[in-house]
């Protein structure tokens, strides 16, 4: 609770402060293709998500979509690959990196042949490989729509790593060449697929906690030294605004799904520390409030700057409180439901099944044509909604939706 009550108080002394954000990507260089990105910005300076196999894994089953995995940063490596390589009706085909000797060591643990191994200087000649039939993108988000059309123009089917892109328009070119090759487009919010945000959703549709009064969720951590030269989540033409895409992007997407309801109205403050080369382009936390049509609202904190770490989501009902802290991590969620006094821990699954779910999700919508549960119109959705943000804390005023 204390990051809660720290948000709110934020938000109330920022407030009164006026405190303008700087203009919405007004500075944003186009990104086509990966040009002039330094390749150490786009590295990923954090820990170690997770080893490469000891053994390729067991032949694919029969009917299984091969993807390509665009991009071989952490995530990628400890995350998608063994997700992929997990799923039951998905598999690892092809690898796409602009480091060969990344790549080969990749495809080697993976089983994968030499002319698996794409660059993105040859990445054209996929179209022809059909032992891939989807291509994950994994890059930063200010190179997700370039290579999301390139990826269609190919011919393959494309999901895309969250957020979608870094503007509202960026996400309709996405959508209109997904229409356009008439091939599929799923955004990769993984939370879709977890055991215990699938249980929170479920609790609120019953109504669990009754009438929803306030949904409250915190994410921040506080990010090391680092500038525009090692990080591309700090570089504002790669990464949009900073904390709100990344990590915040899992708070407003609670808010929605939590609620079940669109706001009506966002008012929300930025701030962008001055002298510090983490925040020379991007800001350094974003606190929102969002009003719903049912009376409820949504108070939002996201930080690059504040200790100690806090993920997590807490709806008040008029019949009760959910708490799930930590509410949309890898691995160690814990949800507490609370009525009438009373307190029960709820753990309704493992949540490192995500991974493999959302992937066998996009397999199960290329081969048998369902309906994907978080397509590309649901990132367009975020990414307006977070413009609508931005322009709320530069105009210092709550905007209409």
């Amino acid at each position: 609770m204390t990051g809660l009550i720290h948000s709110r108080r934020r938000f109330m002394v920022l407030s009164s402060a006026t405190l303008a954000a700087a203009p919405w990507l007004a500075s944003c260089a186009s990104a086509e293709g990966g040009a002039a990105i330094p390749a150490k910005a786009i590295g990923m300076p954090w820990p170690n998500w997770g080893e490469l196999p000891d053994s390729p894994p067991p032949e694919p089953q029969e009917g299984s979509v091969g993807f390509a995995v665009m991009g071989l940063g952490g995530y990628a490596i400890g995350k998608v690959l063994p997700a992929l390589a997990n799923g039951q009706r998905c598999h690892v085909a092809a690898v796409v990196s602009g480091n060969p000797e990344k790549a080969k060591k990749v495809a080697a643990a993976y089983g994968l042949p030499e002319d698996a191994i794409y660059s993105y200087e040859d990445f054209d000649r996929i179209a022809d490989d059909d032992r891939v039939e989807a291509v994950y993108n994994v890059l930063p988000t200010g190179l997700h729509m370039a290579w999301t059309e390139k990826s269609f123009a190919a011919g393959k089917h494309v999901m895309c790593e969250k957020p979608m892109a870094l503007s509202s328009e960026e996400c309709a070119r996405m959508i209109a060449a997904s229409e356009a090759a008439g091939k599929k487009l799923m955004i990769g919010y993984r939370c879709h697929f977890e055991p215990f945000n699938l249980r929170a959703m479920e609790l609120m549709r019953d109504g669990a906690v009754g009438q929803i009064r306030t949904i409250e969720t915190a994410q921040q951590y506080r990010m090391g030294p680092t500038d525009v030269s090692e990080n591309w989540r700090v570089v504002r033409a790669l990464a949009g605004g900073g904390p709100l895409e990344d990590y915040g992007l899992y708070g407003l997407q609670s808010a929605l799904y939590l609620s079940g309801e669109m706001p009506v109205a966002v008012k929300a403050v930025t701030e962008q520390p001055a002298n510090d080369p983490r925040f020379a382009e991007i800001f350094s936390s974003v606190t929102t409030e969002l009003r719903f049509p049912s009376g409820a609202t949504a108070h939002l904190y996201t930080s690059y700057n504040d200790s100690p770490p806090s993920n997590l989501a807490r709806v008040e009902g008029e019949a009760g409180v959910l708490l799930m802290d930590p509410a949309t991590g890898y691995d160690g969620q814990k949800m507490t439901l609370t009525r009438d006094g009373v307190s029960q821990d709820l753990v309704p699954g493992d949540p490192n099944v995500q991974f493999a779910r959302m992937c066998d999700h996009m397999a199960a919508a290329i081969r048998d044509g369902s309906e994907i549960l978080t397509p590309g119109e649901m990132g367009l959705r975020d990414i307006a909604l977070i413009e609508a943000i931005y322009r709320s804390a530069a105009e210092g005023r709550e905007i209409t939706l």
